[in-house]
């Protein structure tokens, strides 16, 4: 056999790669126990893996979804902001879609993408289709894309972006129909012992539970259905995720787990598959890492992620010991970054805003007023540590003897019990910046010269 014929059979052997991802949603499915009906990612779950302890770089989309494409931070690719408001990969990045398309795969662009503010062919797609982000809308045009290549010979690669459940919760292109109208009264609020108990918080929370369940969900269900029928779903890696927490106040924009958590599921027969739950701590930065692993395509080694693939095919642990997380610029300002180990998670704030960020498309909202008169006169401390251990919800910050997050308190000495960890995970922090040449070291990062 000639060269030219092993690439080619060596193309013809690679799984093809779907990619769906939507905006948002943390880990607020049912299969992480969320009190919340997802029947479909369920069945997903069941049939192949769920990551436990799935975190991504930043609780915004752009950034987070730049490192997803990149396997970079995003101080480090450029994108430390949103891209509609001027943040963009800088030149030189290579993309997960340009990787696999160097590799022989055709790549495609169905729906939603952020990371670049105009021309989403810069990602490296051949082919784009973003006439609409709507997960309902979306099942016909996956239909369609997944019978056209069932008799294709190239491996694809196809990124699936759906918009919900982005804020606004309710909104009017969907039906009624898919809006259940639970009663705000029974909702259960345990899976957010972060907000106040309040009715708008309630009516916000039935909401985004209806949003999921008519929607999303279903729409999932319906691009596995076309792949099956489409006969792809054996040669097939499906992955679905998100690009951070939900888009609640202290959650979406801030480094708490809430807002750095991610659904992250994957399935491939014969390969991935199984049920299997994982508690391996993995970031998004590691995700196109593993997705070219998964797809037969050698890893980059000159970015920050690594692949996870052997976890997901035979459970070899992952050697992440820690994961990052940070923010610069989103609606404004907001320089944070962190670093969370399997017990810890230390938080440095740069900035003097109050005690909780609430991005723009949440501080309006019912959830977004009754938090911001709890604690809109609080001052953010300079730096937090949690004990995850004792305190999951991240409330008692031990970097100070502050009082629980609930109360105003003056800080003050960090914990006794804690002055060796408070120490160790700040050299950390700052060992990362230096390594990757975090800008903030040199004082506060301006706007992009951007019109």
């Amino acid at each position: 056999m000639s060269a030219e014929d092993r690439a080619q059979d060596a193309t013809a052997s690679r799984p093809n790669v779907v990619l769906v991802h939507c905006h948002d949603l943390g880990q607020y499915l049912g299969c992480y126990g969320a009190d919340v009906d997802s029947p479909n990612l369920d069945a997903l779950a069941a049939d192949g893996v769920r990551l436990e302890r799935s975190f991504c770089t930043a609780p915004q989309c752009s950034p987070s979804r730049s490192s997803m494409m990149t396997g970079a931070y995003p101080h480090v690719n450029g994108v430390m902001g949103l891209a509609h408001m001027g943040w963009a990969l800088d030149d030189d990045w290579t993309t997960l879609p340009e990787y696999l398309g160097d590799a022989g795969y055709s790549t495609h662009l169905l729906g939603f993408q952020h990371e670049v503010p105009d021309d989403p062919a810069r990602l490296g797609y051949d082919r784009v289709d973003t006439d609409t982000k709507r997960a309902l809308e979306l099942v016909d045009v996956v239909d369609d894309f997944f019978a056209a290549r069932a008799d294709a010979d190239d491996p694809f690669f196809v990124s699936v972006g759906i918009e919900e459940p982005h804020r606004p919760f309710r909104r009017e292109y969907v039906p009624d129909e898919v809006y259940d109208d639970p009663d705000p009264a029974d909702v259960d609020l345990g899976d957010f012992p972060y907000l106040p108990d309040d009715p708008g918080v309630r009516e916000d929370v039935a909401d985004l539970q209806s949003l999921i369940a008519g929607t999303l969900d279903p729409a999932v269900g319906a691009f596995r259905e076309s792949l099956a029928d489409a006969g792809l779903e054996d040669e097939t890696v499906f992955v679905f995720t998100t690009d951070h927490g939900l888009a609640m106040p202290r959650a979406k924009g801030t480094c708490y787990d809430a807002g750095l958590e991610t659904a992250l599921l994957v399935h491939q027969p014969g390969v991935v598959e199984g049920g299997d739950v994982h508690d391996d701590l993995v970031s998004n930065v590691d995700l196109a890492p593993t997705l070219l692993d998964l797809a037969g395509v050698d890893p980059p080694t000159d970015v920050a992620g690594r692949s996870f693939a052997d976890l997901l095919r035979d459970g070899t642990p992952h050697d992440r010991e820690r994961v990052y997380g940070e923010m610069t610029w989103h609606d404004r300002y907001n320089p944070v970054r962190a670093v969370r180990t399997d017990r810890y998670k230390y938080v440095r704030n740069f900035s003097v805003l109050p005690r909780v960020f609430v991005p723009l498309d949440v501080a309006p909202t019912a959830s977004g007023r009754a938090v911001l008169e709890q604690f809109h006169v609080e001052q953010r401390p300079a730096e937090e540590l949690y004990d995850l251990e004792r305190d999951p919800h991240e409330r008692e910050n031990l970097a100070s003897d502050r009082a629980p997050f609930e109360t105003a308190a003056e800080a003050g000495d960090p914990d006794p019990e804690y002055v060796d960890v408070l120490d160790r995970l700040r050299s950390e922090l700052e060992e990362w910046m230096e390594a990757t040449d975090d800008p903030l070291l040199d004082g506060p990062v301006p706007y992009p010269d951007v019109e």
